[in-house]
């Protein structure tokens, strides 16, 4: 998985700094998309934690659910579950789940998006249908078919937040076609929530700065990308997921609730930068 979105507490010390008065306390939260302790979706679901929910995390395959089982001892009352969002099978599976181990969903967090290797190389212009389609499904449309999982879980309405990034407005070299696909997210976003409004779901992005995971690591010139972020950003501290972490808690909390639609910045002002 390929996300943009550093030190942040341990598992314990989020565990240990929720509260039963936190602003997610009472709050099932879904986070999915979790791929190690590095990911910015285990940093997301380690902040929720930390504000008093109740986590439910999900893992693409079996390696990554053993890695994320022991991360999960680490925050009492997490369930972890397997599922690969290209099968509708494990989608419904997956649905069927969460309604007989917790009832009903308040938050989701979608930390999801893929693209094949080679069409982060050379140029735009080259990427092929297959890869094209590959990165469309797996990053934009299981936003829609996640949502379509919890929707009948938030009767009483609720959160999605999923995680854009500024690649979606602007060219970043080598970027590719996840730009396009990022775009094709953000839109996504204001589709879901003109659709789900009437329900009180509120559908968010955070657009993340870069964050050093295992998976971005492996886009070609992202050390650039980092390095440009500290340099030109207005704010000039360390950008960690834990910055990303304590805005998806906001989003999923009741302070947020007139908000819809958006995609909220959180890279330290750097895409208001010009030169």
């Amino acid at each position: 998985m390929v996300a943009m979105a550093g030190e942040t507490p341990t598992g314990q010390d989020a565990a240990a700094a929720g509260t039963a008065n936190g602003p997610l306390s009472g709050k099932v939260c879904l986070v999915m998309g979790v791929a190690n302790e590095w990911s910015i979706a285990w940093n997301i679901a380690k902040a929720m934690a930390g504000a008093g929910a109740t986590l439910a995390v999900t893992v693409l395959d079996e390696r990554a659910k053993r890695t994320t089982d022991k991360l999960a001892e680490t925050l009492p009352g997490t369930t972890v579950y397997q599922c690969n969002v290209e099968s509708d099978e494990e989608m419904a599976a997956l649905g069927e789940r969460l309604t007989a181990d917790h009832g009903r969903v308040d938050a989701l967090v979608h930390s999801i998006a893929y693209a094949p290797a080679n069409e982060l190389k050379g140029r735009f212009i080259d990427t092929t249908r297959e890869g094209f389609q590959v990165a469309h499904a797996i990053s934009v449309y299981s936003l829609i078919s996640s949502a379509r999982l919890v929707m009948p879980l938030m009767a009483g309405g609720g959160s999605i937040t999923t995680l854009a990034y500024l690649g979606a407005d602007r060219v970043f070299p080598q970027y590719n076609v996840m730009g396009v696909a990022k775009a094709a997210l953000e839109a996504t976003v204001r589709y879901l929530a003109a659709d789900l409004g009437e329900q009180k779901i509120r559908v968010n992005a955070i657009s993340a700065g870069p964050v050093a995971t295992a998976s971005a690591r492996g886009i070609p010139g992202f050390s650039t990308m980092k390095g440009s972020l500290g340099d030109r950003m207005p704010m000039k501290e360390s950008f960690t997921p834990a910055k990303v972490g304590s805005t998806a808690v906001f989003l999923a909390s009741d302070g947020a609730d007139a908000i819809t639609g958006e995609t909220i910045f959180v890279d330290g002002g750097y895409h208001v930068m010009g030169m």
